[in-house]
């Protein structure tokens, strides 16, 4: 059976405007992370803020299973008209994974119906370590890991995340300063699967962490549908089947 299709969005502006995060990522984020999903035999595309439409138009958005969303500093760069389109996709099944700061993109706080706002810190240039527990070890988001990833280097996302109660809680994250954070969470909206995953600040190596890159592929693979494109019945009058007198 064939792996399903991906497509990984990054904005790509820190790491054209910034030394550091280009020393982490120098091809961009958005080629760390779809690397690793390549070797695991993906097939991955990319796409970027400043392609026209944002390389997001309905050609690409149909030849994708998956949308993996990187996004931090230009969320309101994203064309209203793209996020609508987006949008539409994922409730016809399209999967969603949002990652790190695109907890704040147009498109999840869209989805949500929320602000999707955090408390936040980022310790100094070596952040601090976090601790990802993982709560629902059965879930195939969670495979092949043991009970916690350890990272680092991170910011800290502090509770309270303000997002609706999701379908599933698949990963709690503990930081060196005492906070905790609800770092792993899916939803279903309309047809489509998103799953909201953490780690991922631009001066870290986050994306080149083994177990990071585990939970990544599995996320794709639990989001995709492939050949689950719906779009949404008719609000229409209809005539009864049966003869009503």
């Amino acid at each position: 059976m064939a792996l399903p299709r991906l497509l990984v969005w990054n904005e790509y502006r820190h790491e054209l405007q910034n030394p550091d995060v280009s020393a982490v990522y120098p091809d961009g984020i958005h080629e760390a992370i779809a690397a690793p999903l390549r070797q695991r035999g993906f097939p991955v595309s990319t796409a970027t803020l400043d392609q026209p439409e944002h390389g997001l138009t309905d050609e690409v958005l149909n030849g994708a299973d998956v949308l993996l969303w990187w996004g931090h500093k230009a969320h309101e760069d994203v064309s209203d008209a793209v996020v609508e389109r987006v949008r539409r996709h994922v409730m016809g099944g399209l999967g969603l994974i949002v990652l790190h700061s695109a907890h704040y993109s147009k498109i999840f706080r869209r989805l949500m119906g929320t602000s999707c706002s955090v408390n936040w810190r980022v310790h100094g240039t070596q952040g601090e370590n976090e601790r990802i527990w993982v709560t629902a070890p059965a879930h195939p988001i969670a495979a092949g890991l043991d009970r916690c990833i350890e990272i680092p280097q991170e910011e800290m996302y502090g509770e309270f995340f303000d997002v609706p109660e999701p379908d599933e809680l698949i990963f709690v994250s503990w930081f060196k300063g005492g906070e905790v954070f609800r770092s792993g969470l899916t939803y279903r909206r309309g047809y489509g699967r998103v799953f909201y995953f953490r780690p991922g600040h631009e001066t870290f190596p986050s994306y080149h962490h083994a177990e990071v890159q585990k939970v990544i592929a599995n996320a794709a693979a639990w989001a995709a549908q492939p050949g689950v494109r719906r779009t949404p019945p008719d609000n229409a009058r209809r005539e009864p089947l049966e003869k009503m007198g």
